[in-house]
């Protein structure tokens, strides 16, 4: 799969890899900041999807769809779409772009709104990647384990940077039934959960 990224989807993330290094360090302000996952998280994420089970492939919090593009190797690999969520307006421009560049439009639905209002409309998830504001990572959560199937997989990002926020986060997933949790030192840290 990462033997044979298209030369397109290479360039276009090898552009959002330097942005998003020069958004770390020239002063750009946080909110505008592409904040993205680094290639080790991508290549994780995209292994993981891969090989869940069959269902639906969402992302809540696309930025410039950096993320989104690995999930589309995947989804690309495996015969299926990614519906990814993003709220900002010049970041779902910036996507858009992304995706064209890329050639992933086809296999990509970007909805410009608020995850939380359609969640539930998608009760066969196999896989939920969540990089979103840290304040709704709890109220995802529960929306998303409900929808997912046996085996599927919710991954939240920021789970070793942002411990101290996602704690209560972390220590519900840890002792939820419904799911296997197990926090993975790649990147910024990824709980990765499994539906039982």
């Amino acid at each position: 799969m990462f033997h044979s990224i298209p030369p397109a989807m290479l360039e276009r993330m090898k552009f959002l890899e330097t942005r998003d290094i020069e958004d770390r360090t020239d002063g750009t302000p946080r909110i505008q900041r592409l904040r993205q996952i680094p290639p080790e998280t991508g290549k994780f994420l995209a292994l993981l999807a891969a090989g869940a089970p069959d269902g639906d492939i969402i992302e809540v919090g696309t930025s410039a769809g950096y993320s989104t593009l690995w999930l589309a190797l995947a989804a690309q690999t495996t015969g299926r779409r990614v519906t990814t969520f993003e709220v900002l307006p010049e970041k779902v421009e910036l996507a858009r772009e992304t995706f064209r560049l890329a050639g992933v439009d086809s296999i990509v639905k970007l909805i410009a709104d608020d995850a939380r209002k359609h969640i539930e409309r998608f009760d066969q998830i196999a896989f939920c990647f969540l990089d979103a504001e840290k304040e709704v990572y709890g109220e995802i959560y529960e929306m998303v384990i409900p929808c997912l199937v046996k085996g599927g997989l919710l991954v939240a990002d920021n789970a070793i940077n942002h411990r101290e926020t996602l704690q209560s986060l972390l220590d519900h997933a840890m002792h939820d039934e419904r799911v296997d949790a197990v926090v993975v030192p790649i990147g910024k840290g990824e709980l990765v959960c499994r539906k039982v």
